[in-house]
């Protein structure tokens, strides 16, 4: 075969490729508020749910995707040094990028969580929270490996705390187990 009929062969097929790989990717759909793949990146327990569960899900799911980037930076330079100059770039950028990330599933499950004032100023505050979490991930000068580890970890038990509570500040969903329609159902 010819070079020039060998590469136009070679580009024909490349074309192709993607329009035949995208009827085996599953259809984009809006899960819990926020637009993405069946296996949500935000939200990732929480396929078919409302934005309010998309949202807790997200809070915890996000602090600890940037808690691994950190860790991977420390890893890779030192506790001291993964402060200094660019060595902090990743982190710093999953923590611009989750905060981006999070902006929608957040104003989502606010507007479902207003039949409690006490749900959405807890939101308010996990949210306050979460954001100064994100910007305490750094290392601090003197803290040993077990106290920034210990530190880091608290924050993701603070944040189940919180969550816990805005759960129990709302009205359960319709339709769920526990409510008296869902009794009702169960029965028949």
């Amino acid at each position: 075969m010819p070079p020039v009929r060998f590469l136009a062969f070679i580009a024909a097929a490349a074309l192709a490729a993607p329009a035949a790989a995208q009827s085996y990717l599953p259809q984009s759909k809006a899960i819990g508020g926020n637009p993405g793949p069946q296996h949500n990146y935000i939200c990732p327990n929480v396929d078919g749910g409302r934005a309010l569960d998309c949202y807790l899900d997200a809070v915890r799911h996000l602090y600890t995707m940037c808690k691994h980037v950190k860790s991977i930076e420390i890893i890779e330079f030192g506790y001291a040094a993964s402060e200094q100059g660019t060595n902090a770039t990743k982190s710093e950028y999953c923590v611009d990028k989750q905060k981006l990330n999070i902006a929608r599933p957040y104003q989502a499950a606010l507007r479902e969580a207003t039949t409690s004032k006490q749900a959405v100023d807890d939101m308010r505050g996990l949210h306050e929270y979460w954001n100064a979490a994100l910007a305490a991930l750094k290392w601090r000068p003197g803290e040993s490996d077990d106290e920034y580890k210990a530190r880091t970890a608290a924050v993701v038990a603070a944040i189940d705390e919180r969550v816990a509570a805005i759960r129990q500040a709302l009205p359960p969903a319709p339709g769920r187990a526990g409510t008296p329609g869902a009794q009702d159902k169960a029965r028949r």
